[in-house]
């Protein structure tokens, strides 16, 4: 493609490849491994399993209705972020006329202007998918927990059962959620791409390394796994 160089193809597939390389092995090949997904399931199954035994379910309520605020306000923060992509698309020439004194701004053609705003949208396009799909999974699991049945049938085998499926659509949508947060840091990344191919690559490993610290090596997994020597943590 004219104006694309070597460097910018190479930096954009490490960038894919990256991003997706890493879903799959946190999604996939970590299921047997301690992670924030696997620790946190144990608790959401608890927590469907007290539910269960709750007359009154308003304690639950207010926790759903706290996790869905959150996750509309980085799905509307999402749309916000495309509109103001496509509205760069519209003033791309003054942009460039803008960024050709910066110093620190790849000089790049128009063509690569495109496709580097075209790639950020699409990220965020991507993000606000899935946290449009992890709001639907959690009114699933609203209407999951509204089948509960009464707290004297909670010990019962259907009981336990329906307290399961509830914890796994719960589980499920948080991580169509992360995916989603993936999609923000991978998109900051994809900012330094402004700068060089280089830095962009650079960028992209780092995010690889900070996502992966915080899902399988980061204090708070320590904190909340019970198999873990929790007084560890304050003696760092």
């Amino acid at each position: 493609m004219h104006g694309v160089t070597l460097l910018d193809a190479a930096a954009l597939v490490w960038f894919i490849a990256a991003w997706s390389g890493y879903t799959f092995y946190a999604d996939r090949f970590s299921d047997d491994r301690v992670s924030l997904m696997t620790v946190m399931y144990q608790y959401r199954l608890k927590w469907m399993q007290q539910s269960l035994r709750r007359e009154v379910r308003v304690g639950d309520a207010a926790l759903l209705a706290t996790l869905i605020r959150s996750i509309s306000l980085f799905a509307s923060t999402s749309i916000f972020i495309i509109g103001g992509i496509v509205a760069i698309f519209g003033g791309l020439d003054e942009v460039q006329d803008l960024t050709k004194e910066l110093i620190y701004v790849a000089k790049t053609s128009k063509v690569m202007w495109e496709l580097k705003l075209l790639t950020l949208a699409l990220v965020f396009v991507y993000a606000f998918f899935k946290f449009a799909w992890a709001l639907r999974q959690f009114n699933y699991m609203i209407i999951v927990m509204g089948a509960f049945p009464s707290p004297d049938q909670a010990d019962t085998v259907e009981g336990q059962r329906i307290a399961e499926r509830a914890a796994k659509v719960n589980a499920l949508a948080v991580q169509t959620f992360n995916r989603g947060m993936r999609a923000y840091y991978f998109g900051l990344a994809a900012l330094a791409w402004f700068l060089h191919p280089w830095i962009f690559a650079g960028a992209t490993l780092f995010v690889v390394l900070v996502v992966y610290r915080r899902e399988f090596k980061s204090k708070t997994l320590e904190m909340l796994n019970p198999d873990s020597d929790n007084n560890k943590i304050f003696k760092t």
